[in-house]
């Protein structure tokens, strides 16, 4: 059977229960109408229209399919070729893919005809229908609960899209696409997995067995340039005052901490610290799944591996940051902590590797030191309490706590310095505090921001030594600008 053929028949297939229930139905004789006059409810002109649109759907979804089928078929090999650049793929692809359209004899609007060879564009070169929201530079994630219910995030608000995959194994196609091209899989002995996508965005899948519902995808979208210090001024995440301040304590060499809840923008901030490095120091960065994109030119990047399908050849953070030790790091940057691995972490901060940055998830700086000492226990080391925590108040010499807050912005919430310990316990200090008196205004935004709480922090010393002088002025109590 030819193309024509069975684009006809579909179509045919498609339409015959419209044509049923398009049959008009009576209604008893009215002042206003002769005896016996059909008269057509409004009740089944609504159903009428709803079936002719859902003929119409599933005509362009048969042939969706069946072009698909076809180009794949033409051009199948020259997917895989690796002397073939992206663009010289995706020129081949359109193509082809107007080629064979053409050849089909379905009339369609050149609106309908243009939207086709998008969607199937985008399934054979990208992500399928996710692929237009990847593109879209204003969301900040993307949220697959279904395989036909899909949820963005749009100035940290949640809107449900009507864009959707075709069945579930159009969905599990467009997941393994994602984790095949970094070398991982998800699959039934293994239904969890982190990954990124080639610009950096973080990628997680969970399917079935685990996913009761069908697989759910999740990609939390990171901006195609990085952003800088100058956008989070912007953005209001933190002052001019206390940015100043956070540039001196990486080029001091502190040890920083980025605390914060999911999806509280602090892979964002760990990057933009990452940017006051110097050019002329030695960065290792150690990561689940690469995320950050350091500006500087000696940058070495690892990155975790989950075991086999045997169960084996797992390579941990915990390995990671103890190999990078070995690698002559001036700094070493570990993009989350969330094991064993921080005492390992507070190890390297303890002998010699300064200026030392990580995230945590935590929801104050205050539990951001009890979730470090808990994870040091999570070594299995028989440590006592005392002993971690002056093993944190020597390692540790800043947290930063960032929040996503209920208006869906992402600030820098205090930035808090470890002080020492009196007696069992870790002392700290505020040097900025979010000022959340200053309210809201009238469209529901937080109008204040960081400010000094007027306590002259201890490492300013330190910072000397290393060259770097802060302006006394960034001290002043209540002072912002």
């Amino acid at each position: 059977m030819g193309l024509s053929d069975r684009l006809a028949a579909a179509t045919r297939t498609s339409s015959a229960p419209a044509a049923q229930a398009a049959a008009p139905t009576t209604a008893p004789a009215s002042p206003g109408n002769e005896p016996g006059m059909a008269v057509t409810s409004a009740s089944s002109l609504a159903a009428r229209r709803q079936q002719k649109g859902s003929a119409g759907t599933d005509a362009f979804r048969d042939l969706k399919r069946i072009v698909h089928a076809r180009l794949v078929e033409s051009i199948g090999p020259k997917l895989y070729d690796a002397n073939m650049t992206q663009s010289e793929l995706e020129q081949q692809v359109r193509v082809a893919l107007q080629t064979t359209l053409a050849d089909t004899d379905m009339p369609m609007t050149s609106a309908d005809r243009t939207r086709i060879a998008q969607e199937i564009a985008d399934d054979i070169l990208g992500y399928g229908p996710i692929e237009p929201l990847l593109r879209d530079p204003d969301l900040s994630e993307v949220m697959v609960n279904a395989y036909d219910s899909i949820y963005i995030e749009r100035s940290g608000k949640l809107v449900k899209t009507g864009t959707s995959f075709s069945d579930e194994a159009h969905l599990r196609r467009t997941i393994d696409k994602i984790v095949g091209k970094i070398g991982r899989r998800v699959d039934e002995t293994s239904p969890m997995v982190d990954a990124r996508l080639p610009d950096g965005s973080r990628v997680n899948a969970i399917i079935p067995p685990l996913a009761l519902d069908g697989s759910k995808l999740t990609i939390r979208k990171f901006s195609e340039d990085p952003y800088t210090v100058e956008d989070l001024i912007g953005f209001g995440t933190l002052t001019r005052q206390s940015a100043d301040l956070l540039a001196g304590c990486v080029k001091g060499r502190l040890n920083i901490l980025v605390s914060g809840g999911t999806g509280a923008g602090k892979t964002t901030t760990l990057n933009v610290l990452s940017s006051f490095i110097p050019d002329d120091e030695r960065i290792v960065t150690i990561e689940d799944a690469a995320e950050l994109r350091l500006v500087q030119d000696h940058v070495l990047r690892l990155e975790s591996r989950p075991p086999n399908i045997e169960g084996k050849g797992a390579v941990t953070i915990r390995d990671l940051v103890k190999n990078s030790l070995r690698m002559r790091p001036d700094r070493v940057v570990v993009g989350e902590i969330r094991d064993a691995a921080a005492l390992d972490m507070l190890q390297a901060m303890n002998t010699g590797h300064d200026g030392s940055i990580s995230t945590l998830h935590a929801n104050t700086p205050r539990d951001a030191l009890a979730r470090l000492e808990t994870m040091v226990l999570m070594a299995g080391m028989d440590l006592p309490v005392r002993a971690i925590r002056e093993q944190v108040a020597s390692a540790v010499d800043l947290i930063i706590q960032q929040s996503r807050l209920k208006d869906g912005t992402r600030r820098i919430t205090a930035i808090t310095e470890i002080v020492g310990m009196e007696g069992d316990i870790i002392t700290t200090q505020d040097v900025f505090l979010f000022d959340y008196a200053a309210g809201l205004d009238e469209m529901g935004k937080f109008k204040g921001g960081l400010v000094s709480t007027g306590l002259r922090p201890r490492f300013i010393e330190r910072l000397q030594d290393h060259g770097v002088h802060m302006d006394p002025a960034i001290f002043a109590s209540g002072g912002r600008r």
